[in-house]
């Protein structure tokens, strides 16, 4: 016989509250938070992995694009660095500036003493380290200049812009010549001795001074550019006697070539002409030239007056040449010549003044 419990009492269930009746009813767990360590780190390395690839892509792309704007701005000359100026040669290009004159390179000097150089020159890479200059001769010589003066490391640096390599010869010309276009002190003589050496050039492809010309100058107008011919010509004839070309106005230049090409044996004596003189500056072979088209060695025409000839000797040529003895006075005139200087000639040898008026009439002879 059991015994009966006093106290078990079956309670009914409590009725749930308003709020707990509404909340849901728990959701099991999805399947991949019930996988377990090893597949968790699987899968979480996968997508580190997977982030990476796409990292790596974007900066590959991003690399590819800086680069072609490198190059891009390469081409154009705006990739500007500081370079050594001993990194820098001018062998490449002949330069259609002459180094015996620049009278404003002080002025440029001062200006980038004050405010620093505002227009980098252009450098062609050689692939060697070095740079070959393609635009900027002036500003170069004025940075070589003020480092030379100075020795201040500020000037042992010259900002340039980089041009990409590859670009033909013809190209980097047209490059130098364009730019001095635009300057009103570039001489007719320093672009027709450019475009004389561009056509010597055998790297080049013109055969002729014309074609080196119209391919140099193309930026030019037609009448500058038959300017330039012109001077090319008349560099030609005479060329090496003159010590300062560019100082030739246009004017001279040009009635100088009409006069040469009238008579091809007036350059001949012109040249003994200048070799003998050695004038020491621009004014004193200015002057020669304008004295030599006064008296090109043509006679003074003979014109009438009532049926009688004017009289000889109006035609005159006057110079005056400067020997190692001192400077000598010259007139010339029809059938006459006369020599004067500070010295006297009374006490030289008989023989040797016969033998000196003979090598002077040989000379004139072998230049006719």
């Amino acid at each position: 016989m059991s015994k009966r419990r006093v106290f078990d009492i079956n309670f009914p269930a409590p009725s749930p509250s308003p709020s707990e009746a509404q909340e849901p009813a728990p959701k099991p767990a999805p399947a991949e938070q019930r996988r377990g360590p090893m597949a968790t780190a699987i899968t979480e390395n996968a997508e580190a992995l997977k982030a990476r690839a796409e990292a790596e892509q974007s900066i590959r792309a991003e690399n590819d694009r800086l680069a072609h704007e490198f190059v891009r701005l390469k081409k154009l000359g705006l990739v500007v660095d500081r370079l050594p100026l001993e990194a820098i040669e001018t062998s490449k290009l002949v330069r259609d500036r002459s180094v015996s004159r620049d009278p404003d390179l002080e002025e440029l000097k001062a200006s980038i003493r004050d405010i620093g150089l505002s227009n980098p020159i252009r450098v062609e890479e050689t692939g060697d380290g070095g740079y070959q200059l393609v635009q900027g001769f002036r500003r170069l010589s004025a940075y070589r200049a003020l480092y030379e003066e100075t020795g201040w490391e500020e000037y042992a640096r010259i900002p340039a812009g980089l041009v990409a390599r590859g670009e033909t010869l013809q190209g980097l010309y047209r490059r130098m010549v364009d730019e001095n276009l635009v300057r009103r002190d570039i001489s007719f003589a320093e672009m027709a001795q450019l475009a004389l050496s561009f056509a010597q050039d055998p790297e080049t492809d013109c055969a002729s001074v014309a074609d080196a010309v119209a391919h140099l100058y193309a930026s030019a107008g037609r009448q500058k550019r038959s300017y330039i011919r012109h001077f090319a010509d008349m560099l030609e004839m005479i060329g090496t006697g003159l010590k300062f070309p560019e100082a030739i106005p246009r004017a001279l230049g040009l009635e100088l070539k009409k006069k040469l090409a009238e008579d091809p044996k007036r350059a001949a004596r012109f040249l003994v002409l200048l070799k003998h003189a050695d004038p020491e500056g621009p004014g004193a072979e200015l002057s020669l030239l304008k004295e030599f088209l006064k008296g090109t060695g043509e006679k003074a025409p003979a014109p009438t007056n009532g049926g009688k000839s004017l009289a000889k000797g109006s035609a005159k040529t006057s110079l005056r040449c400067v020997v190692p003895a001192g400077t000598v006075r010259c007139q010339a005139r029809e059938g006459r010549i006369e020599l004067a200087m500070e010295r006297d000639f009374s006490t030289v040898d008989r023989f040797r003044l016969e033998a000196a008026i003979a090598a002077f009439f040989n000379a004139l002879d072998d230049a006719e």
